[in-house]
């Protein structure tokens, strides 16, 4: 899995506030954004999300990660409509 496809499928868990809803969102298997999720903290060494079946909060570092996700979704985007743009 790419890294972008993993940083986009965080920032969709942190806004739907659980990974059920941001699976629908993405059009993807539960599964697969939990995964995701999971690698990508693995991948950090650290916990980005408290997770329960009743809970989800970010985590300290998970609020910083997510802003700069954010940023870097928002650059990229940026970069490739200024390519689209002159083509």
């Amino acid at each position: 899995m790419g890294k972008l496809e993993t940083l986009q499928a965080f920032v969709a868990v942190v806004e739907a506030e659980g990974i059920s809803s941001a699976a629908n969102q993405l059009g993807i298997a539960k599964s697969a954004v939990s995964r995701r999720l999971q690698e990508l903290e693995s991948s950090l060494k650290t916990q980005l999300i408290y997770r329960s079946t009743r809970s989800f909060s970010l985590t300290p570092e998970g609020s910083q990660f997510y802003e700069r996700c954010l940023q870097s979704i928002e650059d990229l985007n940026k970069a490739e409509s200024s390519i689209t743009k002159h083509s």
